[in-house]
Formats: structure tokens, sequence, C-alpha cells
């Protein structure tokens, strides 16, 4: 489906066209794949903090604004030493000016190509604390939202997904999921 439109999935769907399933592609499923479209999974493995960060700066290339992200793992993962990279790529920040945001739940970081949120909901306990954020009113046409612990907010509309996970003593586990919507 070169276009896209959804009059483009609907004659796939009447003209009874297959699609990426076993042909031939029942209608329902070909309508649930084109409302519900798949995420796509990427994953690396880093050594160190000094290559989590060079893998940020490298993942900044790929992250346009408007976006929100939601960066999840446990603590000491190496959430903010992902920002630390993300923000030197935007030429946001330098890596050692970018700490985590846990008390203060947001800092921003203005570059010349976006402003960067690095937001910590570790500390927030309820949706009402969440809407007092305001976090809908940081989403502009040039921001990205770096979001830490949005996974306890089911409903946090967001665009992507990046885990980070120990592996080792000072390996990390980095997968990002990006949804096609």
């Amino acid at each position: 489906m070169a276009s896209g439109s959804v009059k483009d999935a609907a004659a796939l769907i009447t003209d009874g066209h297959s699609c990426a399933l076993p042909a031939p592609c029942p209608p329902a499923i070909a309508l649930c794949l084109i409302l519900n479209p798949p995420a796509m999974t990427y994953a690396t493995i880093t050594h160190s903090a000094e290559e989590t960060i060079a893998f940020g700066r490298s993942l900044a290339a790929d992250l346009s604004p408007p976006l929100v992200v939601l960066l999840r793992g446990d603590l000491g993962a190496g959430k903010t030493t992902l920002v630390k990279g993300i923000a030197e790529g935007f030429e946001a920040a330098r890596a050692e000016d970018v700490t985590s945001p846990t008390f203060t739940l947001i800092h921003e970081y203005r570059g010349p190509r976006a402003t960067l949120y690095h937001i910590d909901l570790y500390r927030i306990d309820t949706l009402r604390e969440l809407e007092t954020l305001g976090l809908e009113d940081l989403l502009a046409p040039n921001c990205i939202l770096l979001v830490e612990w949005g996974d306890k907010f089911p409903r946090l509309q967001h665009d992507q997904e990046i885990t980070l996970e120990r592996v080792g003593e000072n390996e990390r586990k980095i997968q990002r999921i990006m949804s096609f919507r």
C-alpha cells in the first residue's frame, strides 16, 4: 500500500488482495493491521556508559519532533545516560550537563533543531499529579519529550519506547520499539 490512505486500504480489503500474512489475507485481519499497525523493534548491547552515550548520539539522528519517547528500565539501567547522548546528538547539552530530573521532575535542553524535555515520573504516583505537570503543554512542533517511568501510566500517549536492561556489570541491552502510527 504505497500511499497509505484509508481509501487505498479499503480497496485492498474489498478487492481481496493479500497482505504480508499468508494469502489470501482475510479482510478483518487486513483492516486490523491497517488500523493497528505492528511495531518495529531494534536492539543493541552497549558495554560501558560511554557506549550508551554514543548510542544516544546516533539515535538522535533518527528522532524527529514532535515526539514522545518512553524510557523504560530499572533504577540504574542507564536511562539518563542514554539521554546524555541524545542531548549531545541534538546539540542541546553536553553529556556532563545532563542530570536525572528525579527531584525537579523536568529538565529542559534547548538545541538548534529541537527542545528536549527530560521528564522523570518516578515520584509521581497518581493521574492527578501527572495532569498537574502539564506535559501536553510541552509538546510543540519542535519538541521531544523523553519520559522516564512513563510506563507507570498506561494511558500516557507516546510514539516510541526505549527499554534499557542491565545484562552485566557494565553491559546494557537497549531495545527501541517504534510503532507505525
